[in-house]
């Protein structure tokens, strides 16, 4: 073109934009200016601020923005917009509040702009005053806004506050799209409201994916790990494939369920679907495979992953820890230092779990005292529990407690009872009932508490105490749930309750552990009577042991030998952890 105006290099610009290639139109706003000597518009500066907006460029955005005040044309509503969401983009919220309070004129669109801006960065005190202007301007909100609005709900988890915008939007007369609805169902969702965000997904007449992972979340959120299994399916029926948002909640479903076979047929879907190097899916992996058991498989996963994020740095170390393996624990840490990724405090609660699990109680407060502050991370109550743990595996009761009477925090019931449970391990029956009573004050209806000090009791054979503790119990009125354990074999879940013989093959299962336990009496097995709480003879506690559905002393001691003679690797889950059995070994070193 032998002449262009302001117009053609705006059009030129427009389609640079259009195309994602950023970078050339800030090419091109510099030419125009430097080299061609022309004043661009209000359009031609929005533009310019879009292509920052679009690759993240903060810094010729300011410069953009520099430009637009020395011009005059930031009072333009087009042009203050595209500030707005150039900042708010660019993390920058203090740019994008100081463009929206400063520069007159509101309207819903740059409003909309700072609100996701926060709501991406967790600025939730602003948040609430963007909002609440916004109503005392008595702006209309569109649907971006009420999207927006209800993510803001779901971080907070404020039910009320839903509750009212999902009332304001139907007394507006909103029209409902599926997007606008699967926000909805996901505010829901994250509020403990799994059924209301049931009822606006089977209401709506148009679906996508979107709308299908939000109820599956919303179903995983509040612990229907079957019924989000279940949708899957149904949501096929309807010709919608899962994406990698999809698979991540299934997975970690499965994780909730403890369901390997599941687990490892959407594992198998993953790689097929082409979403096996997506960072969400892989986590979900890695979490998956570490709470089905499967810890070598999750580090598989790990191994595998291009790319990683904090996240899974943090899912593998867990992993590690909660299979009691300390050691490759702190290994991924130190990679993790390596790789320049920065440990938070969820990085610190497994770091700190590794060395209880090894009693390596030097590093652990160094982990605590340097570490952590080298990296600005505040040690919370779980720390301080971890530490809790630390010492008393160590052997350390009064250093224990003496850490918990000097540390100012709130302790909970999980770290009294860390501290009970090593009395129990470690015999120390006179702090084991002061930390009891500290127990029951705290929750007189707490379950785990009386068999902790009825186990205490139990193993010096005072049976009077028993008695007193289950008299206690009946008189408040609190019952012990039956144990339960459950085996996955050929896709099918075989639960076990106090009344085994209900299972079809309850007498071939009967005849095989008699079969094992003669077999393990040659190598020294004799059974730890004490274990059994009921004051019986030692005839009858030996049939209990043989046949009980809670793991105790005797059946650790009895699997141990068992993974000897059969020459197996034998995984099991106790309410704390996992033990991996081979070779007359325990992964958990003879400590639970």
């Amino acid at each position: 073109m032998p002449h262009r105006n302001v117009v053609s290099w705006s059009a030129l610009m427009a389609g640079y934009l259009h195309k994602g290639l950023a970078f050339e139109v800030l090419g091109l706003f510099k030419t125009m200016v430097s080299v061609e000597n022309l004043c661009p518009n209000e359009y031609v500066c929005a533009t310019a601020l879009a292509s920052c907006s679009d690759s993240g460029r903060v810094e010729e955005g300011k410069q953009c923005h520099g430009y637009v005040l020395k011009a005059g044309l930031d009072y333009h509503q087009y042009v203050k917009n595209a500030l707005v969401q150039m900042y708010s983009s660019c993390a920058e919220m203090e740019g994008a509040m100081r463009v929206l309070n400063t520069v007159p004129g509101y309207d819903v669109s740059s409003c909309n702009s700072v609100l996701n801006g926060l709501l991406e960065h967790g600025h939730v005190r602003e948040k609430m005053e963007i909002m609440g202007m916004m109503v005392g301007e008595c702006m209309a909100w569109d649907s971006v806004t009420y999207v927006t609005v209800f993510g803001l709900c779901a971080q907070l988890k404020d039910l009320r506050l839903g509750l009212q915008v999902h009332s304001r939007m139907l007394k507006a007369g909103m029209k409902c799209d599926v997007f606008l609805s699967s926000a909805i169902v996901d505010m829901y969702g994250k509020c403990g409201k799994v059924w209301n965000a049931v009822k606006i997904f089977d209401g709506l007449q148009t679906r996508n994916i979107f709308s299908w992972t939000a109820v599956m979340a919303a179903y995983f959120q509040n612990g229907y790990f079957e019924e989000a299994l279940g949708m899957l399916s149904k949501m096929e029926l309807e010709d919608i494939c899962p994406n990698e948002y999809t698979f991540a909640v299934l997975l970690n479903s499965c994780a909730g369920l403890s369901a390997l076979r599941h687990g490892d047929l959407l594992h198998a879907r993953v790689r097929k679907s082409g979403f096996k190097y997506h960072i969400i899916v892989g986590n979900a992996l890695i979490n998956m495979y570490s709470k089905c058991g499967n810890i070598r498989a999750a580090n598989e996963v790990f191994m595998d992953m291009t790319y990683r994020d904090s996240v899974t740095w943090n899912a593998m170390i867990s992993g590690f820890s909660h299979h009691g393996l300390g050691r490759e624990a702190l290994n991924v840490f130190h990679d993790m230092l390596t790789a320049g990724e920065c440990p938070n405090h969820i990085t610190f609660v497994g770091v700190l779990s590794a060395c209880a699990h090894m009693g390596l109680v030097q590093e652990g407060f160094y982990y605590l005292n340097q570490v952590m502050k080298q990296f600005g991370v505040e040690p919370g109550l779980e720390h301080h529990t971890c530490v809790v743990g630390l010492l008393s595996r160590s052997g350390q009761l009064d250093e224990a407690e003496k850490y918990m009477k000097t540390t100012e925090v709130k302790w909970d019931i999980i770290a009294w009872r860390t501290l009970l449970n090593a009395c129990h391990v470690h015999r120390n029956y006179g702090l084991g009932k002061r930390v009891a009573e500290v127990l029951l004050q705290m929750d007189p209806n707490d379950m785990g508490t009386y068999i902790l000090l009825s186990n205490m009791y139990a193993k010096v054979r005072r049976w009077d105490g028993v008695v007193n503790i289950r008299k206690l119990t009946r008189d408040r009125n609190i019952k012990k749930e039956p144990g339960v354990s459950w085996i996955e074999i050929s896709n099918a879940i075989h639960i076990f309750s106090s009344d085994y013989k209900t299972h079809p093959e309850s007498s071939q299962i009967h005849e095989k552990v008699g079969e094992l336990l003669g077999k393990i009496k040659p190598l020294g097995y004799a059974p730890v009577i004490a274990a059994v709480l009921h004051d019986v003879e030692d005839e009858q506690k030996e049939d209990y042991l043989s046949y009980h559905k809670r793991i105790c002393d005797d059946c650790h001691v009895a699997v141990k030998l068992i993974s000897k003679v059969t020459n197996r690797v034998i995984i099991v889950r106790d309410t704390n952890r996992f033990h991996h059995f081979q070779d007359g070994r325990c992964s958990c070193a003879d400590y639970w």
